[in-house]
């Protein structure tokens, strides 16, 4: 029985090949060919491209720099509490590769 049920699941997926993929589509949106510091605050968005001028003044303008800063160094520049977790959930996400900033800004919301 289960063999019967295995065969007719994957003559659906071999004669409807669109079945098996999810019904909305995504499309990659344009990404920075540079990223600066200023760039990567901007990509967050979220009201953190606030301290973009205190922070790339801070890491020499260096992204790297930023993506090793921790937590305690954000908090003696005077970058508030949420700002300072999204900048370093963003740059985690940036180090691995799951996260560009996008070409484009966020709006502050």
């Amino acid at each position: 029985m289960a063999a019967i049920a295995y065969a007719s699941h994957v003559r659906r997926l071999l004669l409807h090949p669109g079945a098996g993929a999810p019904a909305r589509s995504f499309y990659a949106q344009p990404y920075q060919a540079k990223v600066g510091v200023v760039e990567f605050l901007n990509g967050v968005g979220k009201g953190v491209e606030t301290h973009a001028a205190k922070l790339e003044e801070a890491v020499g303008g260096d992204l790297q720099r930023l993506l090793e800063t921790r937590t305690l160094r954000l908090k003696k520049l005077g970058v508030p509490v949420k700002h300072r977790k999204l900048i370093l959930s963003f740059a985690h996400k940036y180090r691995l590769g799951l996260w560009k900033p996008p070409a484009e800004a966020r709006k502050a919301q």
